[in-house]
């Protein structure tokens, strides 16, 4: 049996990756470090509950069992941190310490929700994709067993939308078919399933690569059209 631990288990992705990981047999033991508690409940799930950023991790060598995976869903906006400055402190300098501290404790699978566009042509220019891309290079070069990185579009089905008109927008493409949609965005539900869904397929010796980068087409594939509990 595989054993996970959650960061950002109360965000849009991370609560769905949550929620998945108790629904399925296939993790045997959840751990969640957060500064609110989560409002899921089950047997095998233990939170943490932690106010200071900082210590978060420091605690992943704590854990005990130790976890074979962790999922990174962590992030936040520049208007709810106060500034860029405060945002990428969060998305970039938080997420970079958690994947170091994930393999100086020898966590075999690192899973980070970045986004999708980061690598794109004026990606450069934009502050978020710089913080996104500095996350992935960063887990890419620690060299972990195995490092899945899943690039979304727009998340869609958020109880509290970052941005309702956009997110608006994208979630009534589907009235153009199923497909425009798809390749643009997909819902949250979807994506924490992917996540788990990619997790799955490294513990069953099916992951393409060491470092697999799982783009919106197939978040929607293992989210969605051949999602299994």
């Amino acid at each position: 049996m595989t054993t996970a631990a959650v960061f950002g288990c109360t965000g849009a992705v991370g609560s769905q990756i949550l929620a998945t990981l108790l629904a399925i047999d296939a993790f045997s033991s959840v751990k969640t470090v957060s500064r609110r508690l989560p409002n899921a409940q089950s047997p095998k799930l233990q939170a943490l509950e932690e106010g200071d950023i900082s210590k978060w991790g420091g605690m992943i060598s704590s854990l005990s069992p130790k976890p074979t995976v962790i999922f990174n869903a962590v992030g936040t906006t520049r208007a709810t941190a106060g500034g860029i400055q405060n945002q990428w402190k969060i998305d970039h300098d938080l997420c970079i310490e958690n994947a170091k501290a994930a393999k100086e404790a020898g966590v075999k699978t690192y899973v980070f929700i970045s986004s999708g566009g980061t690598r794109g042509f004026l990606s450069i220019y934009v502050p978020y994709s710089k913080m996104k891309v500095g996350v992935e290079d960063t887990i890419k070069e620690l060299d972990f067993e195995h490092a899945i990185i899943l690039r979304p579009g727009m998340i869609l089905g958020r109880e509290k939308p970052k941005n309702a008109f956009l997110e608006n927008i994208f979630a009534n493409l589907n009235k153009l078919g199923q497909g425009v949609q798809d390749k643009a965005g997909a819902d949250q539900t979807i994506i924490g399933r992917a996540a788990v869904a990619a997790a799955r397929m490294v513990e069953e010796g099916k992951a393409p690569s060491k470092y697999w980068v799982v783009e919106q087409a197939d978040i929607v594939k293992f989210g969605r059209d051949e999602w299994k509990e």
